[in-house]
């Protein structure tokens, strides 16, 4: 049997090289504030998976994606393991562009505290008067660079967003801003009104995309998990405060209540982090997470 090792590791996927396709695979590792956590969160990456599965199936008439498979039976045997089942996609090569794209449709978080010193967010005016956790009058499109590993991402303006497209592809930096800026928040609005409907608030998201053989642009990466997301319950939200969250907020909330823990987790806010997972995926998809 031919083996596999990652030809890229992020924080908590493995990247491999399988010819004309790549197998991404969402391991159960955990990152919170640009660190790998020691915890290994179970069925995390399986639930990650299988729910950028559903967003895929859900957008393909807005932007086609880079998703060819999530069933292992279709991937060479070496992922036939059962440590790969359920958390792995065969996808599209993609030359992926050098833009994260994110769109705020409420307010908080870092947009909250920008507001708060001079009513903007990445350099966008805002309306007076909104609080924390406010829906936003119209979602707002904030993109960053992509950073290495260990480094931050940086905000920058749609122009600025232009100029880092035209660098890497001259002539194309407008349209493809442009492109991504529009399907970032087309996909946002569709997949937005669609969550509300089940009970939880996509209060922001970032997608990525890249461009397949023929140029068009496609959505790569994940979409829409609580990793790349900030779902909120519907129920009982309360702008003017903090609102709790489907996705790392309580390692987060944890982490900095215990400065001191060396990013080791206690076993019960594991189980509360995999818990929240399961509830949204649940939620969303309507199918009991297996």
């Amino acid at each position: 049997m031919e083996s596999f090792s990652p030809i890229k590791e992020g924080k908590v996927r493995e990247v491999y090289d399988n010819g004309n396709s790549l197998i991404i695979v969402a391991t159960d590792r955990i990152s919170a504030f640009d660190v790998i956590l020691k915890n290994k969160v179970t069925k995390k990456g399986a639930i990650l998976t299988q729910m950028s599965k559903f967003w895929f199936d859900f957008t393909k008439d807005i932007v086609p994606n880079h998703m060819m498979s999530t069933n292992v039976k279709d991937m060479p045997e070496f992922f036939q393991q059962e440590k790969f089942d359920g958390n792995s996609m065969m996808c599209k090569k993609l030359q992926m562009l050098p833009i994260e794209c994110i769109v705020r449709g409420y307010i908080t978080g870092s947009g909250w505290a920008s507001y708060q010193e001079n009513g903007t967010v990445c350099g966008i005016q805002l309306p007076e008067g909104l609080v924390e956790s406010d829906k936003l009058p119209e979602p707002i499109y904030t993109p960053s660079t992509k950073a290495e590993i260990g480094d931050h991402d940086e905000n920058i303006s749609f122009e600025q967003s232009v100029d880092v497209l035209e660098k890497a592809y001259p002539g194309k930096g407008l349209e493809y801003a442009t492109k991504i800026k529009e399907c970032t928040i087309n996909l946002y609005k569709k997949c937005a009104e669609y969550a509300l409907s089940k009970g939880i608030i996509i209060a922001d998201t970032k997608f990525e995309f890249g461009l397949d053989e023929n140029g068009n642009i496609v959505i790569g990466d994940e979409m829409l998990t609580p990793d790349s997301s900030r779902f909120w319950p519907l129920e009982g939200y309360k702008p003017g405060q903090g609102q709790p969250s489907f996705d790392k907020q309580f390692v987060r909330d944890w982490l900095k209540a215990n400065p001191d823990s060396d990013y080791l987790l206690p076993e019960e806010v594991v189980e509360k982090t995999v818990n929240k997972y399961e509830e949204a995926f649940e939620l969303l998809t309507g199918k009991k997470f297996n």
